[in-house]
């Protein structure tokens, strides 16, 4: 495997997290940020320059004196991103300041196992390859929808992913690029990705809450990922909110996820179809012999008074388990992501009442709770952010 070049020592790090931040800087106001003497920042910045991380890019305008020389990250830095889903998988690579150049995307089943989904994977991002948008990988980050062994790089009894326990993702998917990888939670990473790019830029303490085909947390305290001891931090989904509710995936009953994840709304879609209490999902259900969380949006969007109802149930139960995580956590923004979460503002207005009806006020104030603005690219967003952090880290 060709090393990746890495910063030397703390000031080289900042640069760069700087440079990946904010973008191209001048030399002048890279000074004001990081502190150091003139001669100090162009030893620092002459020495990553060496290192092929960061390179000149021409002159700022004038502040008084002479002109000082913008930096920026090195153009030829890659990272890969690949966001494995319950039911699809995004694979992307984005520039060293996490823009994204090129992104695609396919269903794919989780529970066909590890070796067919990074087969997937790997077989889209040789289509980006074969784009010439690759032309090296400097490190690669990996979404999984279970728990995650951060240190170790694998999956820990995911529950809806059979065959994952303990596939050494990391180590396969590193040997395969040859290149760095880390893989974590895939919520974790869209909590990073809406950290990097999207509304909780400036905010150090937020929940993301994804709804999808699952229901996870990501947890960010001060700014930083909180994964807990065993990486399961967040895993929401199995909060049991009922002791006599439906068969939970995980082997237990009454789980929030039983009740609002994506498969589970499709289950009670089937019922209401079936029963004739949903004309639009009747519909749905003749014309493709099945009806899913996206008909239940769109019967919803057309007025159907079931699939409301559908919507409004289950987002009283998410706001049900996030009044509580909110009291205890106090956090400065609440993010509601994922497909589920498609559902838009009937979803978001019933989680909304009751958590601001049940936690209390102090908590609550000034707690916006909204909806994601980054849609798809959380994830590899995430993912990118993850590794760049691993890369721009000090050696």
């Amino acid at each position: 495997m060709r090393m990746t070049a890495r910063p030397e020592n703390a000031h080289q790090s900042r640069l760069l997290h700087l440079l990946r931040d904010e973008g191209p800087q001048s030399r002048a106001e890279l000074g004001d940020v990081v502190q150091l003497s003139r001669s100090k920042l162009a030893l620092e910045l002459d020495r990553l320059a060496e290192l092929d991380l960061v390179e000149a890019a021409g002159l700022a305008a004038s502040r008084g004196g002479r002109r000082s020389g913008i930096m920026r990250l090195s153009p030829r830095l890659r990272f890969v991103a690949f966001d494995i889903g319950a039911s699809s998988v995004d694979v992307a690579v984005t520039n060293g300041e996490l823009e994204i150049l090129g992104h695609v995307s396919e269903p794919c089943d989780v529970r066909q196992g590890p070796t067919a989904v990074l087969d997937r994977a790997l077989d889209l991002l040789g289509k980006l390859r074969d784009e010439g948008l690759i032309p090296e990988i400097h490190g690669t980050g990996i979404g999984v929808p279970g728990p995650v062994s951060f240190r170790e790089g694998t999956p820990v009894v995911p529950p809806i992913m059979p065959g994952w326990d303990r596939f050494p993702v990391r180590d396969v998917i590193s040997q395969e690029l040859g290149c760095p990888v880390l893989v974590d939670n895939d919520v974790n990473l869209m909590a990073l990705g809406e950290l990097h790019g999207g509304l909780a830029r400036s905010v150090d303490d937020f929940l993301l809450v994804k709804i999808g085909t699952g229901i996870g947390c990501g947890i960010v305290v001060d700014g930083t990922i909180y994964r807990g001891m065993s990486g399961s931090a967040g895993d929401i989904g199995h909060i049991r909110i009922t002791d006599d509710g439906p068969m939970c995936a995980c082997g237990n009953e009454g789980c929030l996820e039983a009740y609002f994840g994506g498969a589970a709304l499709a289950r009670d879609a089937l019922t209401a179809a079936r029963a004739g209490r949903s004309p639009f999902l009747a519909e749905r259900l003749r014309e493709a012999g099945r009806v899913t969380a996206e008909d239940v949006a769109a019967a919803a969007a057309a007025g159907d008074p079931a699939a409301v109802q559908m919507i409004r149930e289950g987002g009283r139960r998410v706001g049900q388990v996030l009044a509580g995580l909110v009291s205890f956590f106090n956090p400065g923004l609440v993010i509601i992501a994922g497909g589920v979460a498609k559902l838009g503002h009937t979803l978001l207005a019933e989680v909304r009442s009751v958590v601001y009806r049940r936690s209390p006020p102090l908590a609550t104030g000034n707690l916006p709770i909204v909806l994601s603005e980054l849609g798809d690219t959380a994830g590899v967003i995430g993912a990118t952010r993850l590794i760049s952090d691993h890369i721009f880290a000090a050696a």
